[in-house]
C-alpha cells in the first residue's frame, strides 16, 4: 500500500432520472445528453417504453434500441455494449425498471425459480453484473427509473392497523442510488430536484427544469481533472506482446476483464504481425 496525493480525474456520468407517469424523464434525458454532446447522432436511447423515445425524434436524429420482454439483466449488458460498439458518447436506459420488475426481469426471475430467498443467490448476481455493466461502461448514461406511490401499515391509538402513504418510491432494486454520480427527481410539472449530487451544483439548490444547458454543466464538471485511460486504450497503446501480457495479467478476472479478450487477442495478432 503506498499513499498519494488525491487528483481530480476526468470521469464518466453516472446519472440516475425518476419521475411519475408523465414527469417528462425521457424528454428531459434527451435534451441532457444533448447538452453533453452537441451531436445527436452520438446519443444512444435503450428504449423498453414501447417505442416511447421515438416521440422525440423531432428533436434530432439520436439512436435507439428497441428493447422488449424478457427484459433479463443479460439483454440489457448486451444493448449496452451495442451502444458501445457503435461508438455513442451517452445512453440513455429508459428504463432500468423493467430489468428489476418487468416481464423476464429480476423479481420475475427469482418467482419462476421458486420464489423463496435462497433463490435469490442465483439472481443477485445477475443483476450485479447489469449495474457493473453501467459503472464500467466507457459512456455516459442516464438510466431512466419509474416512480410510484409507496404505502406502509401503522396502528392507531387504538391498535387497529391502517395503510398510509409513505411517499414516492423508485421502482429498482434499493441502494441503486448510491452507485451514481448524481440523481434527480422530476416532478409531475416537470421540475427536478438533486437527491445526491457528487458534482456539488445541484444539491440543495431550487428546483428547476431539465434543459441542454444543464448537460453543459455536467460536461464541464466531467471533463474538469486528468484524463484517465481505460483499460482498451491500455491494451492498444501496447507496443509489445511482452507488455500486454503483463497487462492482462494484472487484471482482475471478471466481467470487464471477459469484454476485453477479443480486443486483446486482436491486439496481439496485430503485435505478432508486426513482429515478424
Amino acid at each position: 500500500m503506498q499513499l498519494k496525493k488525491a487528483t481530480r480525474k476526468q470521469v464518466k456520468l453516472r446519472l440516475g432520472m425518476s419521475a411519475v407517469a408523465g414527469g417528462g424523464k425521457t424528454m428531459s434525458a434527451l435534451l441532457l445528453a444533448y447538452g453533453m454532446t452537441n451531436d445527436w447522432s452520438k446519443i444512444a436511447v435503450i428504449d423498453t417504453e414501447n417505442g416511447s423515445a421515438s416521440l422525440y425524434s423531432h428533436l434530432g436524429e439520436f439512436n435507439t434500441i428497441d428493447l422488449q420482454a424478457p427484459f433479463n439483466p443479460e439483454r440489457y449488458i448486451e444493448a449496452i455494449k451495442a451502444c458501445e460498439d457503435g461508438g455513442m458518447e451517452v445512453i440513455i436506459i429508459d428504463s432500468i425498471t423493467h430489468e428489476w420488475d418487468g416481464k423476464g426481469g429480476c423479481l420475475d426471475i427469482q418467482n419462476q425459480a421458486g420464489g423463496r430467498y435462497q433463490d435469490w443467490a442465483k439472481v443477485t448476481p445477475r443483476h450485479d453484473a447489469f449495474i457493473n455493466s453501467i459503472l464500467q461502461s466507457k459512456c455516459h448514461i442516464i438510466s431512466c427509473v419509474r416512480r410510484k406511490q409507496d404505502y406502509e401499515m401503522t396502528k392507531d391509538s387504538t391498535g387497529k392497523v391502517k395503510v398510509e402513504k409513505a411517499g414516492l418510491k423508485e421502482i429498482t432494486r434499493e441502494g441503486f442510488e448510491y452507485e451514481l454520480t448524481l440523481n434527480f427527481n422530476i416532478e409531475i410539472n416537470h421540475h427536478a430536484t438533486a437527491s445526491k449530487d457528487r458534482t456539488g451544483l445541484f444539491m440543495d439548490k431550487p428546483d428547476f427544469i431539465i434543459s441542454s444547458d444543464i448537460g453543459k454543466q455536467l460536461i464541464d464538471w466531467c471533463n474538469n481533472g486528468e484524463v484517465v485511460k481505460t483499460l482498451s486504450d491500455k491494451i492498444n497503446e501496447c507496443l509489445t506482446i511482452e507488455e500486454l501480457s503483463v497487462l492482462w495479467a494484472s487484471i482482475p478476472k471478471g466481467t470487464e476483464k471477459d469484454n476485453l479478450i477479443e480486443l486483446k487477442d486482436k491486439r496481439k495478432n496485430e503485435l505478432t504481425i508486426k513482429s515478424n
